[in-house]
């Protein structure tokens, strides 16, 4: 004989083991049926070796990959999974970009992402990345007010961010404040050409460099930024003649992005390398796989599976321990009958 209490709580197990409950006996504990199929890793309790891990990449490191003339490789990350892929890629510097602002959060521009939301995202991306030296993108507003606050935003990144260097856009009008950050020995990573914090004062998203004034005008900024102390710069949207004429001059790593092949290294956005950003395609960026296409699909054959009650199929269920499907049945049935 069983209580009215004990029936309901009998109906309520029913109806989370058979329907999936977040609270059902099986979703609490699924290692009870893993001798039936295998270990197996979920999103809510990841395997503890995400990958195998690979030598640091220091601030050293880079130096010593330009002092061999060996191309250095940045790519953006800004969430665990995607910082996941650049560690495990083998990726030099992994770059918290507040290109984040319109490929991850939809904005039309760069300069909306505020310091909490790229702190909030440089905190995931340290997550995933052991390996790569850690980059991240002073936002638009954290940087130009005043040196002091700069410097405090730069130590936000280190202390807060779990990153290792930031990066700020401008040339001879942000000397003194790379210098009060380097002086502090926060590394800096220098950010030259086609500012898109600055877009609207340039134009729009437009080649730099393209007279004589300019491309001189370019020079002045990249030597400026180097002798105030960046460790590299970034050469964005420059002539292929101009940014390789820059490498030749400095003494420190040039990264570039739509400046030819002419530089130390090469970085692009991740999602717009991988074809999942597609609401435009930059002419610098290569799409290395068409992932939206990818996901796109894999996400309607998900939906139409449901939809046909194909998924979730046997294979993907918890079964009772032997012998206690027969009793849960006998009390189910019991019950109903009641």
């Amino acid at each position: 004989m069983t209580s009215k209490a004990g029936k309901i709580s009998i109906l309520y197990l029913n109806r989370n083991v058979l329907h999936g409950g977040r609270f059902g006996l099986f979703a609490r504990t699924p290692t009870n049926c893993a001798h039936m199929f295998g270990a197996r890793s979920y999103s809510s309790r990841p395997a503890e070796s995400p990958h195998p891990a690979r030598k640091k990449v220091t601030i050293n490191t880079i130096r010593k990959l330009y002092n061999d003339n060996e191309p250095i490789t940045v790519l953006t990350a800004h969430d665990y999974p995607s910082a996941s892929f650049v560690d495990k890629a083998g990726i030099d510097i992994c770059l918290v970009g507040d290109s984040l602002a319109m490929v991850a959060l939809g904005h039309e521009s760069t300069s909306p992402v505020t310091m909490e939301e790229m702190l909030h995202h440089c905190r995931a991306v340290a997550r995933g990345a052991k390996s790569p030296f850690m980059v991240a993108d002073m936002p638009f507003g954290s940087y130009e007010g005043s040196i002091s606050e700069a410097v405090n935003n730069a130590i936000r990144f280190i202390k807060d961010g779990k990153m290792e260097a930031v990066k700020l856009e401008g040339g001879t009008e942000m000397v003194e404040t790379i210098r009060a950050i380097t002086r502090i020995g926060i590394p800096v990573l220098g950010h030259v050409g086609l500012t898109p914090q600055r877009q609207s004062s340039l134009g729009g998203y437009r080649v730099q460099g393209k007279t004589l004034e300019k491309a001189k005008k370019l020079i002045e900024d990249a030597k400026a930024i180097q002798e105030a102390g960046c460790f590299g710069m970034v050469l964005e949207t420059i002539p292929e003649p101009v940014a390789t004429h820059i490498t030749k001059l400095l003494k420190i790593p040039t990264i570039g992005i739509g400046a030819g092949p002419g530089t130390s290294g090469q970085v692009l956005v991740q999602l717009d390398m991988l074809g999942i950003f597609d609401r435009f395609a930059p002419r610098f960026a290569k799409t290395y796989a068409n992932a939206n296409s990818v996901i796109t699909d894999a996400i309607r054959t998900y939906h139409k599976e449901v939809k046909e009650r194909k998924f979730p199929a046997k294979e993907h269920c918890y079964p009772m321990e032997d012998g206690e499907l027969e009793r849960f049945l006998n009390i189910v049935g019991s019950s109903d009958n009641e």
